[in-house]
């Protein structure tokens, strides 16, 4: 069995979202019909809301379900940014960290080239965390004109936690709304989206040991979206489609579980990750940690997640040398059209484009073991010198997997 380093990018399922996702495949019923099976179906899917809820701290209510956190990403940044802009046109400002996921990124973007909007991308430090101070200057610069803010919980690449509690308090005092895309915090970070004072977060289902396919915009009760697609009414008429029943109830069941055991959970990857760093340093002194460090676990690094870079080597060839020695990582670098890119990410910590091509990410879950690490340790320093060997000369021909790193 390969030792498996990718769990930001998805976690093996857990044996009780599985059990329930089996066990509802096996019934039939859509839950917005109003015979028995559809009202069995729909008794599902507020059991499940209510334990989303209960993990989220959130109300039932504010718990609205969707494909995953991309289109959940995508609903909360446009329908804020439509709300808010036909309340009042000037309203057009987004602004918004660069080391977002490319689910917020692109969204941006598009809402700049086809709606009128105006990306303000706020500065980050070299760790990868949007200053206070900068948040604060943008908004002071024309509150009137801010349609919303979107500043990620954790980052997907370095690990990083933002300062969104500031944040809110910041736009709070402007009646600003904020998003924030909690994916990669949800399930090993604290959450709560009541304490918080957010608009909108973004979860997902398979980050946490839920199936793919599956994620849930918390929408809090008193925040108007505009709908990105329409239909049937469902989900508040934020969000029109059938509802997958066995995904929501399998979503639900790896939600509870993974809250239940977070303090733990939590403390055991965060020393795994320790073990981890302290081995790579020793083992490559010329890798350099990137991302907030928290050696004493304190919260501001995801609790799973060890970012390095390795100077002189294209992350591509390391992640294959160490593929063959049976270690999964990833470079966590964006792959358009088979043309591998430097990190948007590490571009932003201000790192230059050779540094950012030797990128390598190692993220621990729940099936995650002392051995693995070992395991990578144990890989690393040969994989490191033949990658090194060949140098940043050419990319590796076959990059397929590359594509891999979407978080």
């Amino acid at each position: 069995m390969p030792v498996y380093l990718d769990h930001a990018a998805t976690t093996p399922i857990l044996a009780q979202a599985l059990a329930a996702l089996t066990h509802e495949l096996s019934r039939s019923g859509n839950p917005s019909s109003l015979h028995g099976s559809g009202r069995r179906a729909r008794r599902v899917v507020e059991d499940a809301r209510e334990t989303i809820a209960a993990a989220t701290g959130a109300h039932p209510s504010e718990v609205i379900f969707t494909s995953g956190g991309t289109e959940a990403d995508n609903l909360a940044v446009k329908g804020l940014y439509w709300a808010r802009r036909d309340a009042d046109p000037r309203r057009r400002r987004i602004l918004c960290s660069p080391v977002e996921h490319h689910a917020v990124l692109d969204t941006v973007e598009w809402l700049e080239k086809h709606e009128g909007a105006e990306a303000v991308w706020l500065p980050v430090d070299a760790d990868g965390v949007v200053p206070l101070e900068a948040v604060q200057r943008e908004i002071d610069a024309d509150p009137a004109a801010v349609a919303l803010i979107t500043v990620m919980w954790a980052n997907n690449e370095v690990g990083s936690v933002q300062p969104v509690a500031g944040i809110v308090a910041a736009a709070q005092a402007q009646g600003i709304p904020v998003h924030s895309d909690a994916v990669q915090a949800f399930g090993h970070l604290p959450v709560d989206f009541k304490a918080s004072g957010l608009d909108t977060m973004a979860i997902t289902g398979h980050k946490i040991g839920g199936p793919v396919g599956v994620g849930a915009l918390l929408v809090r009760r008193d925040v108007k979206l505009t709908p990105v697609q329409h239909g049937g009414g469902q989900e508040r008429d934020i969000r029109s489609g059938t509802l997958d029943t066995p995904a929501i109830a399998a979503f639900a069941a790896a939600a509870e579980t993974v809250v239940g055991h977070l303090p733990e959970e939590a403390r055991r990857l965060a020393g795994l990750r320790e073990k981890l760093i302290a081995g790579v340093v020793r083992s490559v002194p010329e890798a350099v940690l990137r991302g907030t460090p928290d050696p004493e676990q304190h919260g501001r690094r995801l609790p799973g997640n060890a970012h390095f870079t390795f100077p002189g080597c294209e992350g591509d060839s390391l992640l294959f040398l160490l593929d063959l020695a049976g270690v999964e990582s990833s470079t966590g670098s964006a792959c358009t059209a088979g043309v591998p890119r430097p990190s948007h990410v590490l571009l932003a910590m201000g790192l230059s484009e050779e540094e950012a091509r030797g990128a390598q990410r190692f993220t621990l879950g729940h099936t995650t073991t002392e051995s693995d690490v070992d395991a990578l340790v144990a890989a690393l320093p040969e994989a490191y010198a033949r990658a090194k060997k060949a140098g940043m000369a050419g990319h590796v021909s076959s990059i397929q997997t590359a594509g891999t790193q979407a978080d």
